[in-house]
């Protein structure tokens, strides 16, 4: 009999064993550290934490939200909104969801540019970045604080590279500060007649920024009356002296470039409520016109949209429009 108990005790200790030396293993790992068995099992452990880390998806757009990417056009744009117009005659060439209101992102800073201008400030004054100029966005910038800069060259970054802490700079020295150029660029709006617009900043960070493709046609025709602004928005580059160095800027609309396209002022857009943003005037088929695109996936699907609406137009002559979306 006590034979027997032995036997059942010893069987019992060995069915326990595996459990107890992970359990010890787990209180104090170096004690089996020199085990091959369970450097494996650490490595295993290591393997599967990292198959558990998952990066965040994108996250959608108002346009997405909103189910506007459902809507089927002719030319299948990634744009889920998009306006053409002859701008002499303001005849409506094509478009695709032409009322809806959704963040314009970048866009804003034409406006911010505007502003600028017919308030007269001396594009010669020399200004200097402040800390209060690091605007809100994650994206580095090289207009650290101290980096001197003429208004000029500060909208010309605006426009041409879209730098938010050029724009926020253009704010900030505003005649009565950033409130005031706010409040102006609303007051801009509504003469404009665009009644579907508000601004919340100079630089569009904010999804708060906000029009609908008529508005931005206003917009577009507005700003196109001064050179300086046609001038710097389709410039294909800038060099910035910063003290010892050269920074140098490009555009961020690679159709400027192109000796097929004849553009007189362009702006792009983007942040992740807005989507890719594009609004452009230019020459085709000898007619200016006035593209608005809205809320485009992919990193160069507004250029292909653009790219579509010229052949589209091109090859139509300009004598009929695309059946309304």
């Amino acid at each position: 009999m006590r034979s027997l108990i032995v036997v059942v005790l010893a069987a019992a200790a060995a069915a326990l064993a595996p459990h107890t030396a992970d359990a010890q293993t787990k209180r104090n790992p170096s004690a089996t550290a020199s085990k091959k068995p369970a450097v494996a099992n650490v490595a295993a452990s290591r393997s599967t934490s990292r198959t558990r880390v998952h990066a965040a998806p994108p996250r959608s757009s108002e346009g997405q939200l909103a189910g506007l990417h459902a809507t089927s056009d002719p030319l299948d744009l990634k744009s889920s909104v998009a306006l053409v117009v002859d701008q002499d005659t303001n005849e409506v060439l094509f478009q695709k969801n032409p009322h809806a209101v959704l963040p314009i992102a970048s866009i804003t800073k034409l406006m911010t540019a505007l502003i600028t201008v017919e308030a007269d400030l001396d594009l010669d004054e020399v200004l200097e970045v402040d800390p209060a100029d690091r605007t809100v966005d994650r994206i580095r910038s090289r207009l650290s604080p101290g980096v001197k800069l003429t208004r000029g060259q500060a909208l010309h970054l605006a426009l041409m590279s879209s730098e938010n802490h050029a724009a926020q700079l253009l704010g900030r020295t505003y005649p009565g500060g950033l409130t005031a150029a706010v409040a102006a660029m609303n007051a801009k709006a509504q003469l404009l007649g665009m009644h579907d617009t508000r601004f919340a900043d100079p630089t569009g960070l904010s999804p708060e920024n906000r029009s609908s493709p008529a508005d931005l046609v206003r917009l577009v025709n507005a700003a196109y009356q001064y050179p300086v602004l046609r001038e710097y928005s389709t410039s294909s580059e800038l060099a910035l002296p910063v003290g010892n160095k050269v920074l140098r800027y490009g555009n961020t609309n690679g159709l400027t470039a192109s000796p097929d396209w004849q553009i007189g002022l362009q702006k792009t857009g983007y942040i992740s409520a807005a989507g890719r943003c594009l609004v452009m005037q230019a020459v085709i088929e000898g007619k200016r016109v006035v593209m608005v695109l809205l809320d485009s996936m992919g990193r160069y699907s507004r250029i292909g949209d653009a790219q579509r609406i010229r052949q589209w137009l091109e090859s139509n002559k300009f004598g009929a429009s695309a059946p309304p979306v």
